[in-house]
């Protein structure tokens, strides 16, 4: 019996194995998304994910437990889930969600510039004097968009290839100076200013 024209060797061997395949890519791909929207705190999207992510899944799941002789169709279920993962995670990093918290241990020379950029990009600023291990040194706290800490980052090691710096998730954030989309300097054009708002 053919399907379409196609034999049924390539059928069960090609075909099925390569739905399977891109079947799991999908879901996976899915349920990380889901994962990183929960863990910081977009709880609307989630469900939605979650009811198309597991639809696939059994469909997948279906096909594999059909014909648990055929080797190709749970080589093609392990390795969509290692390929969905992957996709997943440059899924995640395209969309660049949410604002995370940018810590910077800096010498006092090269402080002021790294301050003034992010001023001129409307962030709101803390700066802690702190003890090192090798002497005095400068805290500087920011929280900012996820998407600017390419360009953020790459400003600092212009600066100061030597400061330190770590980067943290944020889930909340309440009464905060945060910049208006489409102002600063990584926007193109002149700030406008602070603003305040409540998440």
């Amino acid at each position: 019996m053919s399907f379409f024209g196609i034999s049924p060797e390539i059928y069960a061997y090609v075909i099925l194995p390569l739905l399977i395949f891109l079947a799991r890519i999908c879901d996976v791909s899915m349920e990380t998304i889901r994962v990183i929207y929960i863990s910081r705190g977009i709880r609307y999207l989630a469900p939605v994910i979650a009811f198309f992510e597991i639809v696939i899944w059994l469909l997948a799941m279906e096909v594999v437990m059909q014909d648990l002789s055929n080797i190709a169709n749970f080589m093609a279920f392990a390795l969509g889930f290692a390929a969905g993962t992957y996709v997943g995670l440059v899924i995640e990093e395209r969309l660049s969600i949410g604002m995370v918290i940018l810590r910077v241990i800096t010498t006092e020379e090269s402080e002021g510039p790294i301050t003034g950029f992010l001023a001129a990009e409307n962030y709101g600023v803390t700066r802690l004097d702190a003890q090192g291990s090798r002497g005095s040194v400068r805290i500087i706290l920011s929280l900012v968009n996820r998407g600017d800490i390419p360009r953020i980052t790459d400003f600092i090691r212009t600066v100061n290839p030597r400061a330190f710096f770590s980067i943290e998730d944020v889930r909340y954030v309440n009464e905060g100076v945060f910049r208006q989309e489409g102002t600063g300097i990584l926007a193109g054009i002149s700030g406008s200013g602070f603003h305040r708002k409540n998440q």
